[in-house]
């Protein structure tokens, strides 16, 4: 497919940006682009509380067909979810319970509030669960109106269950069914939503053949599907896989800090690709930072992980991260004369540190402090503060005075006195 020259915004912009695959149809997608405005979606299902960086690339999908002004869809599965997607996988799914499964619904959905547009414009986001659809449905009738349409020789061919099948490892019916389920995703939201574009991960492929072939069957229109490729680093990894494990999207799962780090740790050999993939940026900047060499491309590495972090924990966080980034927290000596110092009478304690921040101007707000602790850029008493809600108490004044730190420059002491 990438040397197919498309016309369309839409399918140009993502093949410039190496998102395009696979496409069932890509010349017929091209020109249905071209006739106007179209609707797709993305399934994610609710596997765990929050997804990963490795699902950056199927969001960006959506993220870039809102920018250029289509409807993108996020559904998320909490009907599908309790079945399991068995592609290329090894063994079936544990099977989570319903409680689980909603909870997960909920930290999944937090992702997509800085991600995509969801306000009142001509074409939001709309964020809809299978669950609302698919639990209702009466299983004969189902098998009756739309197991018909599809056949196990065709479902035997995809790859995700060949491979599965080679290792002579067991495939539950529970598990076959997930692809009537999720093609059937596809023909709801055309009918409903006038959806006519499935996308996902590489390894979505014979699931979104499924559903397009079924959409095509019924209603006898164009529909289409595309997939975006494995992520993979320099060195040939799956990307986002750390030793340190998953490179969580939602912050109380993987705090803002240490997913910038975990961008700003890229190779030197991914900058170029994964600036294209994973921000915003013009292609011509990207270019330009893409060809800077030896301690230069440190530079590119802090704008993609800037971009990266904005993305999705919003730029508020960046002033925190770069303090916290830049600073030894106070681990030299020091001359504390020279210090700003505060006077603190005994009775105000015990005191929040967040409160001990803002009195001594080192933030403005709670708000602040806590944007400021998430990206660990406060500390005290050389300490970075990991719990926005810790305390102070007399006894941590053993010395008569603490010392607290925004960054690397800005330090206060803090005297305990009597009145």
């Amino acid at each position: 497919m990438s040397q197919f020259s498309f016309r369309s915004e839409l399918l140009r912009t993502l093949q410039e940006r190496d998102f395009i695959y696979q496409v069932t149809d890509g010349e017929a997608l091209d020109a249905f682009c071209l006739k106007g405005k179209i609707t797709g979606y993305i399934g994610f299902d609710a596997t765990a509380n929050s997804l990963q960086v490795g699902n950056l690339s199927a969001i960006m999908l959506l993220r870039w067909m809102q920018k250029l002004g289509h409807t993108p869809i996020v559904l998320l599965g909490g009907g599908t979810s309790r079945v399991g997607d068995p592609s290329f996988r090894q063994t079936s799914r544990p099977l989570a319970s319903l409680d689980q499964i909603r909870e997960n619904i909920q930290g999944i959905a937090r992702i997509f509030s800085c991600l995509l547009n969801f306000e009142k414009i001509a074409n939001r986001a709309l964020l809809l669960n299978n669950e609302d659809w698919l639990v209702p449905l009466r299983y004969v009738d189902f098998l009756r109106d739309y197991g018909c349409h599809f056949t196990v020789n065709r479902m035997l061919s995809f790859e995700s269950v060949k491979t599965r099948l080679d290792r002579e490892e067991p495939l539950s019916f529970l598990e076959f069914n997930y692809m009537l389920m999720q093609a059937y995703d596809f023909y709801y939201l055309h009918e409903n939503y006038a959806c006519s574009l499935q996308m996902g991960g590489s390894d979505q492929w014979g699931n979104i053949v499924n559903g397009v072939e079924l959409t095509r069957k019924l209603t006898r229109v164009p529909v289409f599907g595309l997939t975006a490729p494995l992520v993979t680093n320099a060195a040939g990894q799956k990307m986002g896989k750390t030793a340190e494990g998953a490179v969580w999207l939602n912050g109380n799962m993987l705090l803002p800090y240490d997913y910038w780090q975990f961008w700003r740790n890229t190779d030197d050999r991914d900058v170029g690709r994964y600036l294209k993939k994973f921000t915003d940026l013009p292609l011509d900047d990207i270019q330009r930072l893409a060809q800077l060499s030896g301690n230069e491309i440190n530079e590119a590495k802090k704008i993609l992980a800037d971009e990266a972090t904005a993305m999705v924990h919003g730029r508020d966080v960046l002033e925190g991260i770069h303090a916290a980034a830049g600073s030894v927290f106070l681990k030299e000596e020091r001359d504390d004369s020279a210090l700003p110092s505060l006077a603190l009478p005994v009775a105000r304690l015990p005191m929040s540190l967040a409160d001990l921040f803002v009195l001594a101007n080192l933030c403005e707000s709670k708000g602040e402090f806590k944007r400021l602790v998430a990206g660990k850029g406060a500390s005290f008493q050389n300490e970075i503060i990991e719990n926005p809600k810790q305390t102070i108490a007399q006894k941590d004044f053993s010395n008569g005075y603490v010392f607290l730190s925004l960054g690397k420059k800005r330090h206060v002491k803090v005297v305990l006195t009597k009145s």
